[in-house]
Order: structure tokens, then C-alpha cells, then sequence
């Protein structure tokens, strides 16, 4: 008998991607510079490409130079959640979808003003909706 999860689990994976798939339910990150919204400078929302959840508005990305979409807030509280992460010998804050829990990227202390904080996302962890409308979900 298989549960819920296990049947999330196989939606995903015939699905999404299997660098999707990767990142968003199995950690990983996309090699730097690469993903299709690091450059990306239009309007927008970001959803998460998993469920569809509003992440993150347009106008909060902006150029870190990390090599990665970078965000200063969430579209709304509840957008995403964090949870400390120790993998690799080090510490940082996982940022995942606060729907379905996607896995993301990180989040930084180093960003601008006035959060100063820095979401680095994976870009295959995105959707980008161009309409420019940044309230409620899919």
C-alpha cells in the first residue's frame, strides 16, 4: 500500500524536470549562472514550480552577483519557510515553498536594504507568471 507522499513523490517525478525534480525534492542546487531568471529583470511573480504557490514578486529580485535569482522579501508571509540547514559542514537557512514545502535554496543576511536579506533561489525551482499580478496562488 503506498501513502500520500509516496504518491506526490511519483506526480513529481513524471512531472517536473530531473534537474527539477533534483533541486526541489531532493536538495540540490543548480550550478551557478545558469538558471533562466538570473539575469531576468522584467515584472513578474515567481511561483513555485512544484505547486504553484506565489514565492516571490518581481520587483524584490535584484543583481547579487551570486549567480543565482536573488530576492530581498517574500511575496507575503507564508510565501516560503526557512529551516536551518547543517549539510556540507556548514550552516546556513534552507528556504523552501510554504505549500509544499519544495526545497528552494538559502537565505543570507548579506542583502539590501530594508530586509537585509539575501534569497538565493534555484531558477528551476520557478515558475515566472509575466502578468505582474502578485496576489494569491494558483
Amino acid at each position: 500500500m503506498t501513502d500520500a507522499k509516496d504518491d506526490r513523490t511519483q506526480e513529481w517525478r513524471e512531472r517536473l524536470t530531473p534537474e527539477q525534480y533534483r533541486v526541489t525534492c531532493e536538495s540540490g542546487t543548480e550550478e551557478p549562472f545558469t538558471g533562466a531568471y538570473n539575469d531576468y529583470k522584467g515584472r513578474g511573480t515567481f511561483r513555485c514550480v512544484r505547486c504553484g504557490h506565489t514565492l516571490f514578486a518581481g520587483d524584490s529580485k535584484f543583481d547579487s552577483g551570486s549567480g543565482w535569482p536573488s530576492f530581498w522579501q517574500p511575496a507575503a508571509d507564508g510565501s516560503v519557510a526557512t529551516a536551518p540547514d547543517h549539510t556540507g559542514g556548514r550552516f546556513r537557512t534552507e528556504v523552501v515553498c510554504g505549500h509544499c514545502g519544495a526545497h528552494l535554496g538559502h537565505v543570507f543576511e548579506d542583502g539590501p536594504k530594508p530586509t537585509g536579506l539575501r534569497y538565493c533561489i534555484n531558477s528551476v525551482a520557478l515558475d515566472l507568471d509575466e502578468s505582474g499580478d502578485s496576489g494569491g496562488d494558483a
